[in-house]
């Protein structure tokens, strides 16, 4: 009895040190105390034997193998380096500059398998400077009033020449360059405001406005140019004296974008009048934002020195310089017409250029650093300027439609009534609260000086994918008014503008097959990344040494995640340490759906090997899973930012179960399609000891939802806040008038509708029967007029534009404009 008894103690003590992350140290120490009491009682009640000896022999044995530093690296650590050497797939220098770019935030946290919250929720709210909210009260809603985008798509294919020159003076493209250059130096939260709002009135505009804020010139000079650079290229820059642009993607190079055809080769040459080291340039780029009207271009391209000018190196690797566009040799001015939205893209070329070494960003001394730069400035533009372009795009798309679905009737009831549309509207809301919540917290941790790629690789993927869907949903919902082009259409460039976001910056299906869990494991992964380093190191007993740490804490973590995930299968993750409050469920979930991901993580990466980058399926449903986790942390930290208002509690209900549903449902199609029958079967029985649980948001909740989207309330008005209303001689500020007439005219109407039902008054225009109905006083002379004002203010809302069939002839693009 006491030995099946002290057995038992071992197992449930084995099994709580390994899901508390006890070191070896501490559990050697508390199992050796175990079996020291059971020797006690053993020898008191004179039952010691052979048994007792054997299960001492045991355990001294593994006690010492594992705690004595040199027998453990000599058993076990050095064979283990031997084999780990043999199978880790080849690292090129751009591959290992991209994995260590940049920071490891909340991410880190998801993969760890136990997420301290207190980390997360220690960030700073969301919340702009005064100066950065006067900038967007002031000058943002200003160019926003002179931006007509049906114009600047169908008439000019560009921005008016005042709303450059605002665009210039009010240093919209200097938001990154210090004050000290004369730029803004607005925080990447307020960047990411300034570009949610404008992309809610011009797709265009805020396209042209990211580029300059997020990977171009100004950023790699403030970061590692010069001091004569900064000097002169930054103040310029901050005035709009020069417009920038960046070229990287080339006609052979796309998502493999370190695969450079564009070379310079060091060599003497002429510059003003002197003979001067410096580099002869050729390159062909496309799809460059400003390169029309650039006047400085920055310039990726791969860099040979020959004849040794520099120094001993031949291919110096990827580098950037700065071009100025107006020398011999460099064409730019053709453009691009991406689907509709023109603002100014297009190929830029260079034959034999010559520019000075000092050209180089940051100098000679930078040469062949290019990839580090791009990479180091590419993590935390891609949370930023795609991100808020699409949310801009949707959160604007949500508000008309959730206006439009309140005064669009059919049947004699709001369309948003409907089960179908409220079903389309709630999906639309859930998103919209997502893409915010993750667009500010992510800003806000970056502005708190995170630099976060993988973070940003979630949220260019899962925000643009998200706005994809909102789109197709406010057209589906506007139908007809959706798909008919004109000034009174405020949806179908933002709708057509969503592929050009989605390709952008690392197209979607690269970044969710490749990108996100590829450099995910390496980058937050607690162990992976000191097991690469150990194996890099050339020192035998430094590696050695290095790996022994590495191997032993991967394996602990391992095992933890192993027993934390049974675990809290089994109790459905109750009693798991969060925050207290209504969302408490939600932290707890995630806690558990984060052991399991880690302990698939390991799974794959230990089973896999060096194919799993291969394994592109495998890798995506890897992704989406710390993805979806990722996500739903962000809803739930702008809900405490918030306040826990209760009117937007079901917005982050239904976020968190949408999104906690699909990673349940990923990593169960992750095990049906894991190779193998043994790994998948022993992986399913400690991820889902009770099968699965978690249930997509009920049709309540969605209802609940859709009827806040075509109210007017708090909870609408949060959600859309960023979106810039405009007066009544815009589309939205029409249907937002209209929304809030809406309350106050359906009781009047309803009482018309009871009499013409009664046959008091015949079936009629509307405006016919609404008099009529003054006259037989079923409503007030009053309630006429307000009537009356408002059927012609939706008719205004739901008429759509024709066009005589000369004014659909098919014009050429202008020439650039003289601004440029």
């Amino acid at each position: 009895m006491l030995t099946a008894i002290t057995c038992l103690l071992l197992i449930t003590l084995t099994f709580i040190l390994l899901y508390r992350g006890a070191g070896l140290i501490t559990a050697t120490l508390v199992l050796g105390g175990v079996l020291v009491a059971y020797t006690a009682a053993q020898l008191i009640t004179a039952q010691a034997g052979v048994g007792l000896v054997i299960s001492w022999g045991i355990f001294l044995l593994a006690a010492g193998l594992l705690n004595i530093a040199p027998l453990r690296r000599a058993l076990i650590s050095r064979p283990a380096l031997a084999g780990f050497r043999r199978v880790m797939p080849e690292m090129s220098d751009t591959e290992r500059e991209a994995l260590e770019a940049g920071t490891v935030w909340w991410e880190g946290e998801l993969f760890s398998g136990r997420p301290q919250w207190k980390e997360l929720l220690k960030l700073p709210k969301s919340q702009l400077s005064e100066e950065e909210q006067a900038f967007l009260d002031g000058p943002v809603n200003e160019l926003c009033g002179m931006l007509d985008e049906w114009r600047i798509t169908h008439e000019w294919a560009d921005l008016p020449p005042e709303a450059w020159r605002f665009i210039k003076e009010k240093g919209f493209f200097a938001m990154i360059i210090p004050k000290a250059y004369g730029g803004l130096e607005f925080s990447a939260l307020a960047q990411s405001e300034v570009l949610t709002r404008v992309a809610g009135c011009s797709p265009t505009a805020a396209s042209l406005i990211a580029v300059p804020n997020s990977l171009g010139p100004g950023e790699l000079l403030e970061k590692y140019g010069t001091d004569e650079q900064k000097n002169h290229y930054l103040p310029r820059l901050a005035r709009g004296d020069e417009i920038p642009c960046f070229g990287l993607t080339g006609p052979r190079n796309g998502s493999d974008a370190a695969s450079l055809t564009d070379t310079g080769v060091v060599c003497k040459g002429e510059w003003q009048g002197e003979t001067v080291t410096g580099i002869r340039l050729n390159w062909q780029k496309r799809y460059i934002t400003l390169a029309p009207v650039a006047t400085v271009l920055g310039l990726a391209f791969r860099l040979l020195d020959p004849d040794g000018l520099m120094g001993d190196e031949k291919d110096y690797g990827i580098t950037a310089a700065l071009v100025p566009t107006d020398l011999p040799g460099v064409t730019t001015g053709r453009r691009h017409f991406p689907l509709n939205i023109p603002f100014q893209n297009g190929p830029t070329e260079g034959e034999d250029v010559f520019i000075p070494l000092d050209f180089i960003i940051g100098g000679p001394a930078m040469a062949g650093q290019g990839w580090r730069m791009l990479m180091e400035c590419l993590s935390a533009g891609r949370a930023i300027s795609l991100p808020s372009n699409t949310a801009g795009a949707s959160l604007a798309g949500i508000a008309a439609t959730g206006a439009y679905a309140r005064v669009r009737r059919q049947f004699g009831m709001p369309i948003g009534r409907f089960e179908g549309i409220a079903e389309v509207l709630a999906r639309m809301g859930g998103f919209g609260w997502t893409m915010e919540a993750a667009r500010r917290v992510t800003a806000t941790a970056i502005s708190e000086g995170e630099e976060p790629p993988v973070a940003g690789a979630i949220m260019k993927y899962h925000i643009t994918e998200m706005a994809r869907v909102v789109g197709n949903d406010a057209m589906d919902i506007q139908a007809g008014k959706g798909i008919c082009m004109g000034p009174r259409n405020s949806l179908a460039r933002g709708y057509q503008s969503i592929p050009i976001a989605i390709t952008v910056e690392g197209a979607n299906i690269l970044t969710r097959n490749m990108i996100i869990f590829g450099q995910g494991a390496m980058r937050c992964h607690p162990w992976v990344l000191p097991q690469i380093h150990a194996a890099g190191e050339t020192d035998p007993a430094k590696a050695v040494r290095e790996y022994d740490q590495a191997l032993f804490g991967h394996l602990g973590f391992t095992m933890g995640n192993a027993v934390r995930s049974l675990w809290l299968g089994l109790s459905r993750a109750r009693g798991t340490a969060a925050p207290k409050g209504p969302t408490r469920r939600y932290y707890q979930h995630i806690a558990r759906f984060s052991a399991a991901f880690a302990l698939m993580a390991d799974f794959a990466m230990l089973t896999l090997g060096g194919s799993l980058k291969k394994r592109e399926r495998i890798s995506a449903r890897l992704g989406d899973m710390l993805s979806y986790m990722y996500l739903a942390s962000m809803v739930l930290k702008r809900y405490e930012d918030l306040g826990r208002p209760k009117e937007d509690l079901p917005f982050v209900e239904w976020a968190c179960r949408d999104l906690l549903y699909k990673l349940q449902e990923q990593l169960h199609s992750l095990l049906r399609n894991f190779p193998g029958r043994l790994v998948p079967g022993l992986l399913r029985w400690l991820v889902f000891p009770r099968g699965r649980s978690f249930s997509a948001p009920s049709d309540a909740l969605g209802n609940e939802i859709a009827e806040r989207l075509i109210s007017d309330g708090p909870s609408r008005d949060r959600l859309t806040e960023i979106v810039f209303r405009g007066g009544e001689d815009t589309a939205i500020g029409l249907l937002e008038k209209a929304l809030k007439q809406a309350e106050t005219m359906e009781p009047l109407d309803k009482q018309v509708r009871e009499a013409v039902k009664a046959g008091k008054i015949d079936h009629a225009p509307t405006a016919d029967q609404y008099r009529k109905a003054a006259e037989l006083s079923v409503i007030s002379r009053e309630a006429e007029k307000q009537l009356l004002d408002y059927d012609a203010l939706v008719t205004e809302i739901i008429a759509v534009d024709d066009f005589d069939s000369d004014e659909l002839g098919t014009q050429p693009l202008p020439g650039i404009p003289a601004h440029s």
